[in-house]
């Protein structure tokens, strides 16, 4: 199976206590088997978030069907995700760079070894 990464960056509100519940919130046993199951089904095969202060970094690895245009599509006819989305908001705030109500934002790759 041939695989695609991805990279993105996204704040978080720079206040202790948010960061504290939003960490609560994607540890293992909080996991909504709702949200990773439209993860999976989008042809996301692993994704992994890391926290540095207040700024979040997602990896994504995807499958041969993965389609960004059709993620959108699902997750905006979803009520699970759509909730999930309003609560990560939140937490989140756009990142330097984001345009309006965008989150999440894909980085560019500067170096590869």
């Amino acid at each position: 199976m041939m695989t695609r990464r991805f990279c993105f960056a996204c704040d978080l509100k720079d206040q202790p206590e948010l960061i504290a519940e939003y960490r609560m919130h994607h540890a293992k046993e909080n996991a909504r088997p709702e949200i990773t199951a439209s993860i999976r089904d989008a042809g996301i095969v692993d994704m992994q978030i890391y926290l540095l202060a207040n700024r979040l970094f997602m990896i994504m690895e995807v499958d041969e069907t993965f389609d960004a245009e059709k993620k959108k599509k699902m997750d905006a006819e979803n009520p699970k995700v759509q909730e999930w989305e309003k609560l990560m908001w939140k937490f989140q705030q756009e990142p330097p760079g984001a345009k309006p109500g965008e989150k999440w934002v894909e980085m560019e790759r500067i170096f590869k070894l």
